[in-house]
């Protein structure tokens, strides 16, 4: 009887190493993945404090990771080249965002999305050009578009997602996007759409429950594969 007991004990021993080994490792994913959720929940905080910041000049050298949301204020001029992007205003229904090239006084061309005007006034909108203007917004660098956007269309000027390297293509600027907040002198048919909060993606606390999900789940096939080697013995 002890001896089979013993040889009981030995086929266990494997069972139960696997089922710790890998219940710590799905284990630690998870803490990880909470460190993480809490490194991103800060993060966040920090850059949403950020936005309402007094604006400042345009970085020497913009950096996505450095300088996204950043408050700033430039002076110059709109050019003609811009382009529409299909939006829609719960307020306004349908209708397009206008990013147009600026001419900062240091000669830099930039992105700056203006704001939101309805479809019915696209036909008749006037984009004035050569203006001096003073612009305030946030930096910014959208990426709206996916495998399944459709492709730019020219014939109506329009995107059907922001992304700052394709806009930057079309109106041949510097990869650097000024969402507008305020314009002197505004413009009386565009409506601006500042940024309010941080759309930042924040999968970290889901991927945790997901990674002790399985470490439960680990344990559980261990103790049933502990039951099954015992109950053939019995």
């Amino acid at each position: 009887m002890s001896h089979e007991r013993n040889k009981m004990l030995r086929q266990m021993i494997a069972p139960v190493l696997f089922g710790l080994l890998g219940t710590g490792i799905l284990v630690s994913l998870g803490l990880w993945q909470l460190d993480r959720a809490g490194q991103k929940a800060a993060l966040i905080a920090e850059l949403e404090a950020r936005i309402f910041d007094a604006p400042v000049a345009l970085p020497a050298q913009p950096d996505p990771d450095q300088h996204r949301y950043l408050p700033v204020e430039v002076e110059g001029r709109f050019l003609p080249e811009h382009v529409f992007v299909l939006s829609a205003q719960k307020a306004s229904g349908p209708g397009f965002h206008l990013v147009q090239a600026f001419e900062t006084q240091e000669g830099r061309r930039i992105l700056v999305e203006r704001g939101f005007l309805p479809e019915a006034a696209r036909a008749g909108l006037t984009i004035e050009t050569d203006e001096a203007m003073r612009l305030a917004g946030n930096l910014h660098w959208p990426r709206d578009i996916n495998q399944h956007t459709p492709d730019y269309d020219a014939g109506r000027n329009l995107l059907f997602g922001r992304d700052v390297a394709e806009m930057a293509g079309l109106l041949n600027t510097e990869e650097l996007h000024l969402v507008l907040r305020a314009a002197q002198p505004a413009h009386p048919e565009i409506t601006p759409v500042p940024v309010y909060d941080v759309t930042i993606p924040d999968p970290h606390l889901g991927y945790a429950v997901q990674w002790f999900l399985m470490a439960i789940a680990w344990v559980g096939m261990t103790v049933f594969f502990l039951w099954r080697i015992r109950a053939q013995r019995d």
